[in-house]
């Protein structure tokens, strides 16, 4: 079972209430399935960022009335409720007296085609790079080698051209569980990488398309846009995102954004935000969100938020995601989640495009979900990245007199912006004379924008460096970086 997403309001009634009646309805609409196992009380706390005891209390009253049950030393899971009553709202439970939350109950601990070669000695603070050593090799080895002992003649035929369905049944389930996300898995398109999937959705929207983009934003999809032909506008953002009323001046029809981790500024989009993005969506028939979720499973501050989609009502959120950050770069599956609207139109234009993805991967990254692996492998490197980004918290507060530290919610990189009006051509030398690479904001600026006033800013990514290399790395940069030079 993955982590649960459970929006908990502040004005929504004492937290293990709202726990008990979310799991209660996701069982009783179906879609927790019978037998299904729930996270443990330790790791759905953790995730909520509330108390073990509130997780606990509402797991003991599921279990009391029979929606679930309790297995040693394997945990709970979900029982039969098809001839079950369900008892009325506000009987189920009694308040707790006394109930707190305190912070000591939480746990502490690409393929770019234009990267420079790697220098041994260049310590590489990379916002692209993952941990590759955490990847489970020996778990990955052994299910390949199950689904090719268990391939049959079918294996090798062409399959479905959105991907097979139980890989997409699986993707749909752990996206509702982990995002939120509402979709059927006919609504899934699996492809090998997002570059092929913006490719099929161009087809599926058309070329006659004004694209609206952040700025700075993710270059490649900004390439791939241009490629199209559409007309692609730079959007005025503020620290909650893009801003919808400079938007609607725009012209635009359809919009690219991240609103759980938008890249590079790190920006996490609020509730407010996301509501404003959907009225505006909806206000005319043909528009359209593009929302790239690409690292979303790695948030180390707040409770979890839900994807865009989730909140979508009215079919207008075109849900992009991938498992490169996850698991592996090489892994190459995407998937994207279309509305009804925009499903009827690829069956009709785009029926005869076939999978990029090999159906023995799909087998593979199937069973890796399904049989536990993916939620193991996740809570592993969560708290691998939530121990690097610590560790880098802590080695720059030596430097906050000089730099103002943002993107530090999640993902898997910070960002550095100058208090005292240096550029950020004179950082990044400054750091590559002293063996680091850092990376200038302004490379993922988009080609026409004019040059802004924004202090010299940089990326440090964390996610590839180990935590030697992470304290040499800084260590090099307080030297580069000292105040003296700047005076």
């Amino acid at each position: 079972m993955y982590d649960m997403t459970i929006e908990l309001r502040a004005d929504g009634g004492c937290l293990y209430r709202q726990i008990y009646e979310h799991i209660k309805k996701e069982i009783t609409e179906g879609k927790l399935l019978t037998g299904e196992r729930l996270p443990s009380a330790r790791s759905l706390a953790e995730y909520l960022q509330v108390s073990r005891c509130t997780v606990d209390y509402a797991y003991g009253q599921l279990q009391a009335e029979g929606y679930i049950e309790s297995k040693a030393c394997r945990g709970y899971y979900v029982c039969e409720v098809e001839d079950m009553t369900a008892v009325p709202a506000g009987e189920a439970m009694d308040d707790v007296p006394g109930e707190t939350y305190t912070e000591a109950e939480r746990e502490l601990f690409q393929d770019f085609s234009h990267r420079p070669e790697k220098k041994e000695d260049v310590i590489d603070f990379s916002p692209y790079d993952i941990d590759m050593d955490g990847f489970p090799f020996a778990t990955w080895r052994k299910l390949s080698k199950k689904v090719l002992d268990d391939a049959n003649s079918e294996l090798f035929a062409r399959g479905d051209a959105q991907g097979d369905l139980s890989l997409r049944h699986t993707i749909s389930r752990y996206l509702h569980s982990s995002r939120g996300v509402n979709c059927s898995p006919e609504q899934i398109i699996v492809g090998a990488g997002n570059d092929y999937l913006l490719l099929l959705l161009e087809k599926i929207l058309g070329d006659r398309r004004t694209i609206a983009m952040e700025n700075p934003t993710y270059l490649r999809s900004y390439h791939i846009f241009r490629s199209f032909s559409y007309q692609v506008t730079a959007v005025k953002t503020d620290g909650n995102g893009i801003i919808v009323s400079d938007l609607e001046q725009s012209g635009a029809d359809t919009v690219y954004v991240m609103p759980s981790h938008q890249f590079p500024s790190g920006t996490v989009m609020p509730i407010g935000r996301r509501m404003e993005l959907l009225k505006w969506a909806g206000r005319k028939k043909g528009r359209y969100l593009i929302e790239d979720d690409y690292d979303s499973e790695f948030r180390y501050q707040g409770k979890p938020i839900p994807a865009l989609q989730a909140s979508d009502e009215k079919g207008r959120v075109i849900y992009l995601g991938s498992f490169s950050k996850a698991i592996a770069p090489a892994i190459r599956v995407s998937f994207m989640v279309l509305p009804e609207e925009l499903l009827e139109t690829y069956r009709k234009h785009c029926f005869f495009y076939s999978c990029t993805v090999s159906r023995i991967d799909q087998g593979i990254l199937e069973e890796f979900i399904r049989d536990g692996y993916f939620e193991r492998h996740l809570n592993k490197m969560r708290k691998v990245y939530r121990t690097k980004h610590e560790l880098m918290l802590r080695l720059l507060e030596p430097m906050r007199r000089q730099f103002r530290v943002s993107g530090e919610n999640a993902g898997l990189h910070l960002l550095l912006s100058s208090l005292h009006g240096r550029t950020e051509e004179e950082l990044v030398r400054q750091a590559r004379e002293s063996g680091v690479r850092v990376y200038g904001l302004s490379e993922h600026k988009m080609e026409e924008t004019a040059a802004d006033e924004t202090p010299g800013t940089v990326l440090l990514g964390f996610g590839g460096l180990t935590a030697e290399q992470i304290m040499q790395g800084m260590e090099r940069l307080k030297t580069a970086w000292r105040e003296e030079q700047n005076g």
